[in-house]
């Protein structure tokens, strides 16, 4: 271990020094990485739709090229899926991150170029462990091993020659022979896509290491914690694990967590949040005691920023990162060395800095609920709430819904308010029909319904009518132009109805 640490520390020493270099010329970084972008797509399909080989600058793609969803590239993606190639990038595509929020299907599939997880995530994943060796030097981080709490990957049903699973997977999936040695379970744990099955498996052999850090979304981490306690116990997870101290984190807001991982392990902990999806890797925390993000500018990714006022416009403008200023909300715009081309993703960021660059994350750019993962949208929620009234012949006026967090006496899920312009002839079968339709349409919903694991069935209160009318004339909101919010992924608007009931 001592040579390990030798050779680690190294690296990463001379990896800060590139950080440092970034932080201090962070537009030539941007300007490097977009001509270096367009230069390697500029003879692939859509390279030459739009001309690239005569984009001389940023100003120049920005006129050209269109904003783009995940619709709007699906075409293209489907037939990479389908076995094309030098469609979007250059190189070959054989990975698929799936993830849920599209509009048109139960599932995105963002296309993974070697590049993506060479370039952008696997550095994603060092430079988090660079900054964390530089923050407390006196870690025993890789005395022990990593607890990775990955997803599962399939061979994609139209090319067997490709793959597709959660990004965790992917990464897993791709890492080095030798890092197998450092992170538990193994890799045929790991990747395992039944989750319950999963959980006792990690359970029962991670409760047997010297585990020193955990990875992956809150919620089943604080899952997979709880469980090791009941099969050990114990009441605190340093017995498990004397050396345990860092618990890296993303995906979801982890406010609501914190409380209940300290319940069940030290303050000394360590939590550190980073910012990565399936589309990217975009932020690390990078200083001990706050928690915003420096945003990694040399990972394959060009960044634009849109106003949010500018997201319904037919020609939305959108900002350089030279342009943007602090406090002020942006719709996130990237273009990637995996071939997404002026790519909304969807989150909302704020900078708190721009020297360096620091930023947090404010939300999404529709209404959502995405407290485990589950990335609930509006649509989602009104196309399975149609179902459940055409299967109960009820009508819906008015609704909100909001999670329920994990606590001492409660179980996750998600809490609905409704109002019914008319009942529904059976009230159960109306909650059992909602629950089955969201399944059908959210297969992260469907991830964290399986066998009540995650999230329990869905409460549901039917309120009076007049009820949301009451709310909104309270808050002040009456009038055409407020609407009575879908989603929350806090709990203020339920409870401040619920009050009323």
């Amino acid at each position: 271990m001592p040579l390990i640490n030798s050779l680690i520390s190294w690296f990463m020493k001379k990896r800060m020094h590139q950080i440092e270099l970034f932080v201090r010329y962070p537009h030539n970084v941007q300007e490097e990485w977009f001509q270096r972008l367009i230069r390697e797509a500029r003879y692939t399909e859509w390279g030459l739709k739009y001309d690239y080989s005569g984009i001389k600058n940023r100003e120049q793609f920005r006129e050209r090229v269109p904003i783009n969803t995940y619709d709007d590239l699906k075409p293209y993606i489907d037939r990479i899926r389908k076995g094309e190639q030098n469609i979007l990038w250059n190189t070959d595509i054989r990975w698929f991150a799936k993830s849920s929020g599209t509009t048109a299907g139960k599932s995105k599939f963002i296309p993974v170029s070697t590049e993506a997880i060479e370039e952008t995530h696997f550095r994603g994943g060092k430079d988090l462990l660079s900054f964390y060796c530089t923050n407390y030097p006196d870690t025993k981080l890789f005395d022990g091993k990593a607890l990775g709490l990955g997803g599962s990957h399939y061979i994609n049903e139209f090319d067997n020659e490709s793959f597709y699973g959660d990004v965790s997977a992917i990464i897993i999936q791709n890492l080095p022979f030798w890092a197998e040695f450092s992170r538990t379970p193994n890799m045929d744990v790991a990747l395992m896509d039944q989750w319950e099955e999963k959980i006792e498996k990690m359970a029962e052999i991670t409760s047997k290491e010297n585990v020193t850090n955990l990875a992956g979304v809150p919620s089943w981490g604080l899952i997979l914690l709880h469980r090791i306690l009941e099969k050990t116990g114990k009441s605190n997870i340093l017995d498990v694990w004397p050396n345990f101290e860092a618990i890296f984190h993303g995906g979801v807001n982890f406010v609501p967590y914190r409380n209940q991982f300290e319940k069940i392990s030290s303050p000394g902990i360590n939590y550190i949040e980073n910012y990565n999806a399936s589309e990217g890797y975009f932020g690390i925390q990078d200083q001990k005691n706050s928690n915003e993000l420096l945003l990694m500018l040399d990972y394959g990714i060009y960044y634009e920023f849109m106003p949010i006022s500018e997201i319904e416009k037919e020609n939305p403008k959108t900002l350089t990162l030279e342009e943007v200023e602090t406090g002020v909300n942006y719709a996130l715009i990237i273009s990637t060395n995996a071939g997404l081309w002026r790519y909304m993703i969807g989150d909302t960021i704020r900078f708190t800095s721009k020297n360096p660059y620091r930023i947090q994350i404010t939300g999404r750019t529709k209404h959502f609920i995405n407290a485990f993962g589950e990335e609930l949208i509006v649509e989602n929620a009104e196309n399975a709430l149609d179902v459940a009234c055409q299967k109960t012949g009820s009508i819906i006026k008015e609704y909100t819904a909001a999670p329920v967090y994990l606590g001492d006496n409660q179980q996750a899920a998600h809490e609905w308010i409704i109002e019914f312009e008319k009942q529904p002839e059976n009230f159960n079968f109306f909650k059992e029909a909602l629950d089955n339709a969201l399944k059908a349409i959210n297969s992260d919903y469907e991830a964290k319904r399986y066998n009540d694991l995650m999230l329990q069935a869905p409460i549901i209160h039917s309120v009076e009518q007049g009820t949301f009318y009451n709310w909104m004339k309270k808050r002040g909101k009456l009038g055409g132009q407020n609407k009575v919010p879908r989603l929350s992924n806090n709990r203020d608007y339920v409870d401040e109805i619920k009050k009323m009931m």
